[in-house]
């Protein structure tokens, strides 16, 4: 099971279909929102929406051509930031600093895919996995929290629904995923007291350049060589396409993370999906965990106690 949205799988909860919203009132000049990973797929969208909806967006990217080509969109300016460099991040809080808008919203979008057997995996090709789509997400976080609390913003992340599902050669990706959640959930809850809201977006499959890499990795990093223990799965990931072109482009995605930044009342979790399928295999997973958690316990609850906790969570709150 090889995809993702800005990957591929992860974590849900009860959703409901991401439409964009009209961003609030505010004042004589545009807010400001910061967008990493914004090169193509889910970040390149996100960023044509939100500067189409009234932000002004920096957007980041690493090369040359890709900054280029967000700079000529209107309301946006572009940024070198490599997530995984502080030193670039510094120099990002410092533009947006002297540009003097402050900053509203941070989208945490940037990342990547290493997929590879568990047991085979090369220790450097994990560190880089979490580098990125953890560490890479708390960095910047950290670096620009200042700005945030200062706006009362929002900051809204890039999950997946592999932060709910879990599957064969991807467990370094879900491993990221699961964290990046329990990082925004805890987020969340520490940045409430200074009116910044936290959400993350759960995207199921949608096309995006990710795959591209991954493939890149798996080959550069020896495992469908004849030692491996799992060379027929590699060879079968190495067949597949990796532009990705079967998906559909992820506008919903774009649309939940303007939602995200714009809703009077932000959701702590927006799960977009493309299809039923992809949203039954996730919430039958969130389901199945719940119960093997209450299965066996010495206070298990019984079938009646687990509905009326479901109704409690479906409850308005």
């Amino acid at each position: 099971m090889l995809r993702h949205s800005s990957c591929i799988l992860v974590l849900a909860a009860l959703c409901w279909p991401a439409t964009a919203q009209e961003p609030p009132p505010r004042g004589d000049a545009p807010r400001a929102v910061l967008v990493t990973g914004a090169s193509s797929g889910i970040g390149r969208k996100t960023t044509e929406l939100l500067a189409k909806s009234g932000f002004f967006v920096y957007a980041c990217a690493r090369k040359d051509a890709d900054l280029e080509a967000l700079a000529a969109i209107a309301n946006v300016q572009a940024i070198r930031l490599d997530v995984t460099k502080p030193g670039q991040i510094e120099a990002a809080v410092k533009t947006v600093r002297e540009a003097g808008r402050g900053l509203y919203g941070l989208v945490n979008n940037a990342g990547v895919a290493v997929l590879a057997p568990l047991i085979e995996m090369r220790e450097q090709d994990l560190a880089y996995q979490l580098d990125v789509n953890v560490f890479g997400p708390f960095r910047v976080t950290k670096a620009f929290a200042p700005l945030l609390i200062e706006s009362k913003g929002r900051i809204a992340a890039t999950g997946s629904i592999s932060g709910t599902v879990t599957w064969s050669m991807g467990g370094a990706y879900t491993m990221s995923k699961h964290a990046l959640d329990a990082y925004t959930d805890t987020l969340a809850q520490e940045l409430r007291q200074f009116g910044v809201h936290v959400s993350t977006i759960e995207p199921g499959n949608y096309r995006s350049e990710i795959m591209a890499g991954m493939r890149q990795r798996l080959i550069d990093g020896g495992y469908a060589t004849e030692g491996s223990l799992y060379r027929k799965q590699i060879e079968r990931l190495l067949e597949q396409p990796t532009d990705r072109s079967e998906f559909k482009e992820p506008d919903d995605v774009a649309a939940a993370f303007l939602r995200a930044l714009t809703d009077e009342k932000p959701r702590l979790r927006y799960m977009v999906v493309p299809n039923r399928r992809e949203a039954e295999m996730t919430i039958k997973a969130a389901i199945a965990r719940v119960v093997q958690l209450n299965e066996g316990q010495t206070y298990a609850y019984d079938r009646e106690a687990l509905i009326k906790l479901l109704d409690e969570a479906l409850a308005p709150k």
